[in-house]
């Protein structure tokens, strides 16, 4: 059997529990609303209740067994806070515990909830759902720019939501948000269900849905309008295209890996601008968009490590916290378009270190994972791989926070599961059965006696 056709009978169906329900739809309703001094969402109102008994379960190891990317994680956490108490004393009671249970609780809920294929599956059909029901809202918004659900949200009494933007239109659209902060968090979180939809449920269901949704899906992420989200889907869509077109070639995915890195010295030597430069002019709607972004680059490195000729001091170690940024006199905007550097500039590199470490080792151990070709969690293994290198390289585009912030941490935390012992027997090819025993026969010139059992001792044959 494929893994295609093998999938359904090994994975079985499954409900997804309720929490991660839970906490899917309060990613994708921003409900918040004002406690006093204190701004709380319905999304931190839940964490605040699950995270820290859900963490402990972890570490006692009632979720398998603690990986390597849960000791980094609190290790950042634990950082973060410290880099706050630095920087920013009068915040980090504030702030320390609403980024913290953000990041660990997304990351915790999704270990606890989603523990094998068939949790994974539901997890990928209810995502590819609720994409696909924002999806006339968001093409009512390319035309109108108002978001509908927001809008319905704010009008309510008593709460509010995140705020409306009105970012310039592009290729004559406007730019969608549907229910998120920005529009690159709307792109974003479709770009996730990309690869859900078209290559984890692969066997799972009608060839003619799966490309429908995909394309749904895609479709959606398009409105956002945000090369960033576009960059993931591109991706994705290209790894699809390299594992079909090679499928016959074990080392395929080495093969892609030393093409990368001769495209990377090609372009660095021939190019008068640096690779991640050419990159970044091709990664964004507009060569002034690209500039920006080298610019934001260039200066946020010097944050972290020091330029004397810009007098800017070196903060390596605890960064800047929530300070704001030395970046150049025409930069009227404080915006870092780079989650991986905002990392860095707010906790210094071991803040940077942690988060990212944590964030290569569950990849790198989801590419080790062993599958044969019949194997029926090879597609969602494939999926999981694609879904995250498209956010890895997207996270180095934009900036995520609130509740994109928590969900990206969700979907890293809902591929655990497979990286656990045993996670992947159910692939393993029964035993042959062996044929049937060759009856012994032994002759006796007494007969047994009634109502006594006869033992018939083998022979050794020499």
């Amino acid at each position: 059997m494929t893994a295609a056709t093998a999938a359904p009978a090994a994975i079985g169906s499954g409900r997804l529990h309720w929490l991660a329900v839970l906490y899917l739809l309060t990613v994708v309703l921003p409900i918040s609303m004002n406690i006093g001094s204190i701004h709380l969402t319905t999304l931190r109102i839940l964490l605040l209740m699950v995270t820290l008994p859900m963490l402990v379960n972890l570490l006692r190891g009632r979720y398998g067994p603690v990986l390597a990317t849960d000791w980094l994680f609190l290790l950042h956490a634990a950082w973060l806070t410290l880099a706050l108490a630095i920087n920013n004393p009068d915040r980090v009671i504030q702030q320390a515990p609403s980024v913290g249970v953000e990041f660990l609780g997304g990351y915790v809920l999704a270990r606890a909830t989603i523990r094998s294929a068939a949790d994974f599956v539901a997890l990928c059909r209810l995502m590819v759902m609720l994409v696909l029901i924002s999806l006339p809202f968001a093409l009512l918004e390319t035309q109108t720019g108002d978001p509908l659900i927001l809008q319905v949200i704010r009008s309510l009494p008593g709460i509010t939501s995140v705020e409306i933007t009105r970012d310039d239109p592009r290729l004559g659209l406007a730019r969608v948000q549907t229910v998120f902060a920005h529009p690159i968090h709307y792109g974003l979180f479709c770009s996730v269900a990309f690869s859900m939809a078209f290559v984890a449920l692969k066997g799972l269901g009608s060839d003619v849905w799966r490309f429908l949704s995909a394309g749904g899906v895609a479709l959606a992420g398009f409105t956002a309008l945000s090369s960033g989200a576009l960059l993931a889907i591109v991706l994705q869509v290209a790894l699809i295209g390299w594992a079909w077109m090679f499928r016959g070639m074990e080392r395929r995915w080495w093969l892609l890996v030393g093409l990368f890195a001769l495209a990377y010295i090609a372009v660095d030597l021939i190019s008068n601008r640096s690779a991640f430069q050419v990159f970044m002019s091709h990664a964004t709607f507009s060569a002034h968009n690209a500039y920006w972004r080298s610019i934001i680059f260039e200066w946020g490195v010097m944050n972290i490590f020091g330029n004397a000729e810009n007098e800017i001091p070196p903060s390596i170690l605890f960064g800047i916290g929530l300070k704001d940024w030395v970046r150049p006199y025409f930069m009227y905007s404080g915006s870092m378009d780079n989650f991986w550097l905002v990392m860095g500039v707010r906790y210094g590199v071991p803040g940077f270190a942690f988060i990212a470490l944590g964030w290569a080792w569950q990849v790198a151990r989801l590419m080790r994972v062993r599958l044969g070709p019949g194997h029926p969690l090879l597609f969602i293994r494939r999926a999981c791989v694609f879904t995250l290198l498209g956010l890895s390289f997207t996270l180095a585009t934009v900036h995520v926070w609130g509740n994109l912030f928590s969900f990206t941490l969700f979907v890293l935390g809902a591929t655990a599961w497979l990286v656990q012992p045993g996670a992947t027997d159910m692939g393993a090819p029964p035993p042959a059965p062996a044929g049937p025993a060759r009856p012994r026969t032994s002759y006796t010139r007494f007969a047994p006696r009634p109502g006594r059992a006869m033992t018939i001792r083998a022979r050794r044959v020499s």
